[in-house]
């Protein structure tokens, strides 16, 4: 972060499109670096620390593709996505096999902000995921994610898996949004309706689970995820 602001490279060789992208980004409140090559850009990378990277393909020294390889190697942990004219299906392909995202031109302003903020919020989500917390306080119970147990008094319940990890979830983001497709492609792998289905089924069981503790609700905020609500 530069102060409170996202840090962002971003790389583009059309010079008046990059002065107007770069004068919108800054007016959304991002701190931006603005590299007009990928030589440039690949050498920024390598000194400077950015939250998220834009990286246009059609790149005079460097493409864009070729930037993304070298990123990948070098700063693995930096989330970017591909800002290009390149349309063409096996481009959007590898561009998505590459980085988190793929725009192409021209676009509105508003979808760049909106994937922008998909990609940190993500980054973000799953840092939280990545902390070794493993025993938990939920009201009345306790939870030991390790041995998959819930326990109130003397009553245990031993989970499954599956149930311990989205109850450890939830616990990680108690009292907010636990992202419906985030949670599913880490527990399941990914988030299609099926898997969709099954994580209702374990958002019922874990209900019943917790039920004797009126202080405690799993909500649902539909079409969003699930939230852990502890009075």
């Amino acid at each position: 972060m530069h102060g409170n602001k996202v840090n962002l490279l971003f790389v583009e060789d059309d010079t008046n499109l990059g002065f107007v992208i770069k004068d919108h980004l800054e007016m959304a409140g991002y701190a931006v670096t603005w590299a007009q090559n990928g030589a440039k850009g690949l050498k920024m990378l390598l000194t400077h620390d950015f939250d998220i990277a834009i990286l246009d393909v059609m790149l005079p020294k460097l493409n864009g593709f070729e930037l993304a390889e070298e990123l990948v190697q070098n700063k693995p942990d930096l989330p970017f996505l591909f800002l290009t004219a390149k349309s063409m299906l096996e481009d959007k392909v590898k561009g998505l096999k590459l980085g988190q995202d793929y725009i192409t031109k021209p676009f509105e302003f508003q979808e760049l902000e909106l994937r922008i903020k998909n990609i940190l919020d993500s980054k973000q989500y799953f840092k939280k995921e990545e902390t070794q917390e493993v025993l938990f306080a939920i009201g009345q119970y306790e939870f030991d994610y390790i041995n998959q147990f819930l326990s109130k008094g003397k009553t245990e319940q031993k989970l499954t898996k599956k149930e311990a990890d989205l109850l450890r979830m939830l616990c990680l983001h108690k009292n907010e949004v636990m992202n419906r497709e985030l949670a599913l492609k880490s527990i399941w792998g990914n988030d299609d309706y099926f898997n969709g289905r099954s994580m209702d089924v374990f958002i019922s069981r874990i209900r019943k689970y917790l039920k004797e503790d009126d202080n405690i609700q799993i909500i649902n905020i539909h079409g969003v995820g699930f939230k852990l609500v502890m009075r």
